[in-house]
């Protein structure tokens, strides 16, 4: 069916007057916006798709792997200690998005977003392949096909998004063995895949207009300069259709560019009128671009009535290159760039971190000596399972001869990616003691002789050595 007319008075452009859902069917509005998208969507549904498999340093190109605690992305790891780096990188991903809003719109939603490109260049062109262009004549037999095709699509999809979260290894375990083997794997996927079918064939839109806050958040991202699908209101009005008066009638009065055929109405996937301004539902998908374009070379009239635009230029006022927003954000985007970079650099594959026993903070022996009890932390942050061997240096980095030093389990075995931990015990006379301290450095040396090293003081009684 198409897309049935909207309500002059309505909350959302999805809700009828009562209230019920107001189910759309847009009209494909072909032309150059269009092909555009198609190149730029069918790029993204191959790198959707291929970016799990791609490896680099021996890790995926992206993955966020939720059973090892993981986060992969272009080559660098970063484990659940790395909080400032995780914290700078969600932050210059948001200023990004606040710069990309400031400058070009919602260029993401319209052109980028998995939402869009899976529904409109995907689901959308199937369920048109089965039940036509208005679905009217679509008989029970072409619906089920439909959703069965649906079904199956959902179902890869849910896989490729997961193997974004367990990785394609464990992925092809759960696809292998039987249920039974592993029913959370296949309650998971069975889960995402519904999840899947009832986004894509059921709520679509909806998403986008309820579910996803960044649409919420362009009034507040974008400027009277940023870059929107536009409606040239002093060029298109008074709209009306061209009809010649007839004789002994008065002349029709001049029109604008717009003749009110509502194209641009019935080809918006959200089901907004363009006309109407500036609204939260645009997505910048173009569609009403491409539609207008169309009638107006019907007519005779030049194109760009409904054009990618700004509110200042269709107010008539000159464009500004340099505002506010396009100075500060690029500023703060390079400023937390520049401190992940530095961050990440200080990174080496080996994390170590020297705590103090629990208990007492040392303890008085028969012997007269002073143990100190440690707790060495290892992270691994390479790509290869380590022995990690540990030793007990002065404050000048040489050997001490006057302390001894056990460690039960010399050398660590720590796996790539995990944390190992070793109990450590410091042992020596109270004159190593200086004023109840002794400045000292633990190191870690690894097999490939990557070595770390953590300063540490050791306490002992305030009556040891002079």
């Amino acid at each position: 069916m198409n897309t049935p007319p909207a309500p002059e008075e309505r909350v959302l452009p999805t809700l009828n007057k009562d209230g019920t859902r107001r189910k759309l069917r847009p009209v494909l509005s072909t032309g150059r916006l269009l092909s555009a998208r198609r190149i730029v969507a069918y790029l993204l549904l191959a790198a959707f798709t291929l970016i799990p498999y791609i490896h680099v340093g021996g890790h995926p190109l992206m993955l966020l792997d939720l059973q090892r605690r993981t986060f992969h992305i272009f080559g660098a790891t970063f484990l659940p200690t790395d909080t400032i780096l995780l914290m700078l990188l969600l932050v210059a991903i948001i200023v990004g998005v606040f710069l990309l809003t400031a400058l070009f719109g919602r260029v993401w939603c319209g052109w980028a977003c998995p939402q869009t490109v899976y529904l409109e260049f995907v689901y959308r062109p199937i369920e048109r392949l089965f039940e036509g262009k208005s679905g009217n004549k679509a008989s029970g037999g072409r619906r089920l096909g439909k959703l069965f095709v649906f079904l199956l699509l959902s179902g890869f999809l849910a896989h490729t998004f997961l193997a974004y979260f367990v990785g394609v290894e464990e992925l092809l375990k759960w696809v292998r063995r039987s249920p039974f083997e592993h029913p959370a794997g296949f309650l998971i996927v069975a889960g995402v895949t519904v999840a899947m079918m009832a986004d894509f064939a059921w709520f679509r839109e909806q998403t986008c207009l309820v579910a996803c806050p960044y649409g919420r958040l362009q009034s507040v991202l974008l400027d009277k300069q940023s870059l929107i699908v536009g409606y040239d209101y002093g060029r298109g009005e008074p709209r009306g259709k061209r009809r010649k008066a007839k004789e002994g009638q008065e002349q029709a009065p001049e029109l604008g560019d717009c003749i009110d055929c509502g194209l641009c109405v019935r080809t918006c996937p959200t089901g907004i009128d363009i006309r109407d301004g500036l609204q939260m539902e645009c997505v910048n998908c173009t569609q009403c671009i491409d539609a207008c374009d169309t009638i107006m070379d019907r007519v005779g009239k030049p194109r760009g009535l409904i054009r990618f635009t700004s509110e200042d230029e269709l107010a008539g006022k000159p464009k500004k290159l340099l505002r506010p927003r396009v100075v500060v954000y690029p500023a703060i985007l390079a400023v937390v760039i520049g401190l992940f970079g530095m961050a990440l650099a200080r990174k080496g594959d080996i994390e170590l971190t020297v705590l103090r026993g629990i208990g007492a903070p040392f303890t008085l022996l028969d012997d007269g000596t002073v143990s100190n009890q440690l707790r060495i932390k290892i992270v691994n942050r390479s790509s290869k399972d380590e022995r990690y061997s540990i030793a007990l240096l002065g404050a000048d980095g040489k050997k001490l001869g006057d302390a001894n030093f056990v460690v039960p389990q010399n050398p660590l075995p720590v796996a790539a990616g995990k944390r190992g931990v070793a109990s450590a015990f410091v042992t020596a006379p109270r004159a190593f003691y200086r004023g109840g301290v002794r400045a000292v450095q633990i190191e870690v040396k690894g097999a490939g002789g990557i070595t770390a090293r953590a300063k540490y003081r050791l306490l002992g009684p305030r009556g040891g050595g002079k």
